[in-house]
């Protein structure tokens, strides 16, 4: 098991007592894989692939999976070969049960109180990413959700989008630490200057299965910390370095 899993001490998170700016990525970070909703978006996609291109299930789940590994997201895939209207497909995909979603109060007291200001950047919609954060309790919390649309529909880990959340944000760099589930989008934070958190699952994650390709790269250098719960490791970061609660505003 890698050791950055357990990285709580001290001298290890000390090194988050410059951040500012907390930006977390939403599926399968701010919640637990083991919520699942990702086998509902997967169902979602598969049945508009195969309503799109008037292919049988199976085979549009086999075109779904290749436009994810080749462009980033279905979406994208979808849009470069078969021009598809953007606003539809977000609808439809994210029209979902967002109930498994359960209220963590660890994680409301960490995120309320972390220092500066937090963001979400996800590569999937703002509606969705509103329903989450209800369910978990924290919308309040963030001072903004930079979704695919915000990033001209080019997804994660192109740098181009992550340029352009920083120029919209005023966000600098070496002020803010990254949060994500996929260890590739953690390449382009870290050479800005950032502090990057992958957030692995849990022993118990048995619902979700990973491609190995999905799971790569989380021994990479631009992985710095590892953990498999985020309020765990938030609550070590605010209890090693202990600001004043006062500075938890958002």
């Amino acid at each position: 098991m890698d050791t950055r899993q357990h990285n709580f001490g001290t001298e290890g998170l000390t090194r988050f007592s410059h951040v500012q700016a907390w930006i977390f990525d939403l599926d399968n970070t701010l919640y637990p894989r083991d919520a699942d909703l990702f086998s509902q978006i997967n169902v979602k996609i598969s049945t508009y692939v195969a309503r799109v291109l008037n292919i049988p299930i199976d085979e549009a789940t086999l075109k779904q999976k290749h436009f994810y590994k080749t462009y980033g997201t279905t979406l994208r895939g979808l849009m470069v070969e078969h021009d598809i209207v953007v606003d539809d497909y977000l609808d439809y995909v994210h029209d979902i049960d967002h109930s498994w979603v359960k209220f963590d109060p660890v994680l409301k007291q960490a995120i309320e109180a972390l220092p500066g200001k937090k963001y979400i950047y996800t590569n999937g919609s703002v509606p969705h990413a509103l329903a989450v954060t209800e369910q978990l309790g924290i919308t309040d919390q963030f001072s903004d959700v930079f979704d695919i649309v915000r990033a001209d529909l080019i997804p994660k880990p192109d740098r181009v989008p992550y340029e352009k959340f920083l120029d919209e944000t005023g966000i600098k760099p070496g002020e803010a630490a990254f949060f994500e589930d996929l260890a590739r989008n953690l390449s382009v934070p870290f050479d800005m200057g950032m502090r990057t958190v992958l957030i692995v699952p849990s022993s118990k994650s048995v619902m979700q299965p990973q491609d190995s390709w999905e799971t790569s790269g989380q021994d990479e250098k631009f992985v710095e910390y590892v953990t498999p719960s985020l309020p765990q490791f938030l609550q070590a970061i605010l209890d090693t370095n202990q600001w004043n609660s006062a500075d938890g505003s958002n």
